[in-house]
Parts: structure tokens; sequence; C-alpha cells
């Protein structure tokens, strides 16, 4: 009998420890997603960082554009391309936007190399140095990023990625823009960049109903993310292979944590007011702020 409780006992022992395996492996890979989430979220919150991912010897590899647009973007971008050979290769944009006018420069150097478009977060390393460099689709393209989407020649949007647009505003009444107080030169200001906005939109091949449906959100609501028809009528996608943008290239779609639920879109001075402060997001928001001389979305 004793033989018997004991016997019992053990199993009962096995079977729980076998369930808090189990357990601790769940939390193990749920905690391993959060702290990728994490660091994708940190990297948003920075200036925009160019790199290069390798793909070789099956694919070309990519470029990795993560974080938000400021006045140095253009010519940091002009550094990394310098010596390389870009023409036709893909952007994969991780970003809530940043600096119109900057944004448009960036643009138009994009579609002047040839270059394509798509949603991504890179993982360039996965489980050592022989493994292949792969894209992670739950990535977020707000604000300012969906007009460097438009860019591409090609464009592919995954369907785990969050395209988001709203209305550009000035950029030093983030804080509270309903209250804050606005003059003549900062219409005029506005009124200026949505011209400058638009003629790059068809520049580019956009659609007028994109630009209808960023104007249409104001500051003080969530931005809008554009569903896949959406995608379509506004012609930011161009294509629904993956083959078409990253060829030879996993896209993944990791459980990942909510990068973003907020970022507003925003106009700043302009360039010669640079005693003005300007920022491209509002204050507290998870992804983050930076000072730019420029106009702001």
């Amino acid at each position: 009998m004793k033989l018997l409780k004991s016997l019992k006992l053990r199993g009962w022992l096995l079977v729980g420890t076998a369930a808090c395996g189990v357990a601790l492996a769940g939390a193990l890979a749920t905690f391993g997603s959060s702290a990728r989430a994490g660091a994708a979220l940190e990297e948003r919150k920075l200036p925009m960082k160019f790199s290069w991912i390798a793909c070789e010897p099956n694919c070309r590899g990519w470029v990795s554009a993560v974080g938000i647009i400021t006045s140095d973007t253009p010519k940091d971008f002009d550094d990394f391309a310098q010596g390389r050979q870009l023409g036709g290769a893909t952007v994969v944009l991780d970003s809530s936007g940043g600096s119109v006018n900057d944004a448009i420069t960036l643009g138009r150097r994009f579609r002047n190399l040839g270059l394509l478009t798509t949603v991504g977060i890179s993982l360039p390393n996965r489980g050592g140095p022989s493994a292949r460099p792969a894209v992670a689709s739950e990535a977020y393209c707000e604000s300012m990023c969906v007009f460097l989407l438009l860019a591409g020649k090609k464009r592919y949007v995954p369907e785990a990625a969050h395209v988001r647009v709203h209305q550009i505003w000035m950029g030093d009444r983030a804080d509270d823009a309903k209250a804050a107080s606005y003059s003549a030169q900062d219409l005029m200001i506005v009124e200026r960049d949505i011209g400058r906005l638009a003629k790059y939109t068809f520049d580019m091949g956009g659609a007028g109903d994109l630009l209808s449906l960023a104007l249409s959100v104001p500051p003080w609501e969530d931005l809008h993310e554009l569903d896949a028809g959406e995608l379509k009528l506004t012609n930011l996608v161009t294509t629904d292979l993956v083959a078409d943008v990253l060829p030879h290239v996993d896209i993944t779609a990791p459980a990942m944590a909510e990068l973003a639920p907020k970022t507003q879109a925003r106009f700043g001075t302009e360039p010669e007011q640079a005693a003005r402060s300007t920022k491209t997001a509002e204050a507290m928001v998870p992804t983050g702020t930076a000072p730019s001389a420029g106009a702001q979305k």
C-alpha cells in the first residue's frame, strides 16, 4: 500500500513538473516576442536609420529603413547609398512618419533609383550566421511613411502590416491642436505643403483618394488604418505577390505587441524660421518625438 501511494505521488509530481515546464516554455516564448517588439518600438522612436540586409547567395538583399524622418534623413540616405549599387533594390519600411518636405525629398530619391517598397521589420539574424534573413510583416508605416511607401516603383503591403494616415498639422501646436491659435502665416504653410504633397502624390502614381483619406482625419483623432480595399483604391499597393519585391525571402507574421496606438501628423515651420521648435508627434506618444526645422507629418 505504501509503495502504491509512493508511485502515485511520484506520478503526480512528474505531471506537475511537465506542466510547469510547458508553462515556462510558453512564458519564455512570450517574453522573446515582447522583447523583439519592444526593441522595434525603441528603434522607431529614433531618427530613421538605413542598413543593408545581406541575403546571399540566393537573394540580393534589401534596405531596412527604421525610424522617423527628420531634416537629416535625406542626407543620411545619400551617405548610406554612397558606393552602393542600390538601383532597383527594395526598401523595407517601419516608421511613424516625420517631416513632410524631407519625406518628399527622400521619396523622390527612392523613385530616381527605381527602388521597390514594402512594410516590415527586417530580421537579419535568425539562429546563427548560416540562417537566412527574413522580414516580420507585423510592422507600422504611418503618416509620411505612407508617402515613402508610395515612392516605390512596385509596392507590396503584407496582410499583417499596419498602414495608417491622418492630417498634417503644425508641429509646435502638437500638445493641444484644438486649443492652439493659428496665424495667417500658419495657414499659408499648411496650404503650401498640402500643395507640395498633392503634386508629389500624383507624380508617384498615387490616387487622390489617398490625400482625401489622410486629410479627413484631424490630429486629435486616432489615425485611420487603410484596409485592403483602400490600399488598392489609393494605389499604394501595386502587387499582391511578395516575390515581386522580395524574391526568395521569408515573410513571417510573429505574435508581436502593439507598437503604436496613435501618432499624429503635423506641419511645422518653414526652414527659415528655425527658432520655432517643431516635432513630428505629440508629447507622451509611444512612437516618440524628434525635433526638426521643416514641415512635419
